[in-house]
């Protein structure tokens, strides 16, 4: 099983090339991440986020880091994205997408992605738009995926997530999407499966499992997100945490009964950002080092 790190946790703090990354393979000894989009804003002047991405590049041979994919970030995440209500703003935010595409490639990862947006809470009361949303959302990931195709990209991720004003937030829509784009998609639309949006019991009930998402979508998974959680919240919490113990132990079995060993792991963690710098690191590198342990890696 393939073990990393999404560097959400440098946001703000770390957000040099050559820190993070001394940071990840000297402190964390890993030797894989995940770019956040948080450390270049593809909305970036393009000779800005180049020079970025350059930096990155280098840092990465420095410390002999693989950048598996590059992840929409907190930022991003905090807008409608694609599935605004206003035309022109969901045209900015397919360019946003093309953007990121573009740093993508420019960091030489194989995949972008991330969730794709949220509709407004007037228009998620209303059926018929809801579809007409949908169906922008098809158009709009058809154009990503054929950029990605003409950057040399392998695939586009898409991150289901616990609320139902976004698309895909159950296993049925999962299951949706992959038959709506066959024939459309000009490369794989995979699936990041995050343990605290799939097991969000006060959305899908206490009874929620990630077998249910395994034997769905298990073929079109290509990234897990570890976090610690209490189940009652999309928490990113580290471990230790005294408000909950997530048993990463029982998600490695699973994965494996599921045959997915083959799919990279990535720990998210987030922390409040006037949080104590040196305790945040401090956790970030228990939380590492109890995933390891927990999945046979250590």
């Amino acid at each position: 099983m393939q073990f990393g790190i999404n560097l959400g946790f440098a946001v703000k703090r770390l957000p040099g090339a050559s820190e993070w990354a001394r940071f990840v393979r000297e402190k964390l000894r890993l030797d894989i991440v995940q770019f956040s989009f948080d450390l270049i804003d593809p909305f970036m002047p393009l000779a800005t986020r180049t020079a970025l991405a350059a930096q990155v590049r280098q840092a990465a041979r420095d410390f002999d880091l693989t950048i598996h994919s590059a992840q929409v970030g907190l930022a991003c995440y905090t807008y409608n994205g694609l599935l605004h209500p206003d035309q022109s703003a969901r045209e900015a935010a397919l360019q946003w997408w093309l953007n990121a595409v573009e740093v993508a490639a420019a960091l030489e990862v194989s995949a972008v992605g991330g969730p794709l947006g949220a509709m407004s809470v007037p228009e998620a009361h209303q059926p018929h738009l809801v579809e007409r949303r949908y169906q922008d959302l098809l158009a709009a990931l058809t154009r990503i995926t054929e950029a990605a195709q003409r950057a040399g990209l392998r695939a586009v991720l898409v991150e289901p997530t616990p609320l139902k004003r976004e698309v895909p937030y159950t296993v049925e829509q999962a299951v949706r999407l992959q038959a709506d784009l066959r024939g459309r998609a000009a490369l794989p639309v995979e699936y990041v499966l995050d343990i605290g949006h799939a097991l969000y019991q006060p959305l899908y009930g206490p009874d929620a499992t990630l077998e249910a998402w395994f034997n769905a979508v298990g073929q079109h998974i290509g990234v897990l997100h570890l976090q610690n959680t209490d189940f009652q919240s999309d928490s990113h919490w580290g471990w230790p945490d005294a408000r909950a113990d997530y048993p990463v132990d029982q998600f490695a079995a699973q994965v494996r009964a599921a045959s997915l060993e083959h799919v990279p792991v990535f720990l998210e963690v987030f922390y409040a950002f006037e949080a104590d710098d040196d305790s945040v690191l401090a956790n970030t590198i228990s939380s590492v080092e109890h995933c390891k342990a927990a999945l046979g890696l250590a």
